[in-house]
């Protein structure tokens, strides 16, 4: 199982979101990327978003945990969801370090209905009207698409 961080970063009732193509569909995701061996979850998502956005951010709580599993494809990912914010920097795509084709505020109430990897925008909407609360969710397996 491969282990994905991520992370929600909120601004004016808008989530920031990296725009893909895959198979000519568009496709959103949360920032964040693949250790390195020697990365902790919280540094990985630093430097992935240092390095494919230019962005400064302090990771917070854990906000979301959840498994997306392809058995016929023999592929998992736990993915694991920070709260984030911006300490420093302007949002601009890296080409050199992520394949995204943009970076997208994205409305909170739409954020449900775009195609995600993986698929919790409604999770992500609920998580941000309750004025993020405490607990981590823990989702379980994941309804997803292949892409």
């Amino acid at each position: 199982m491969i282990v994905r961080p991520s992370v929600v970063i909120v601004k004016d009732n808008r989530v920031l979101l990296m725009k893909y193509n895959y198979n000519g569909q568009e496709v959103y995701g949360l920032p964040g990327g693949n250790p390195d061996d020697a990365d902790t979850l919280q540094s990985t998502v630093v430097r992935e978003l240092k390095e494919e956005l230019n962005l400064d951010i302090q990771v917070g709580n854990l906000m979301l945990v959840g498994e997306v599993i392809f058995p016929e494809r023999k592929k998992s990912t736990l993915h694991c969801v920070f709260w984030g914010e911006i300490t420093g920097g302007a949002p601009g795509l890296n080409p050199e370090h992520t394949s995204a084709q943009e970076y997208v505020w994205m409305d909170i109430n739409k954020i449900e209905s775009v195609n995600m990897y993986p698929n919790i925008g409604k999770n992500i909407r609920d998580l941000v009207i309750q004025g993020r609360p405490s607990g981590t969710v823990y989702t379980g397996q994941i309804k997803q698409q292949w892409f």
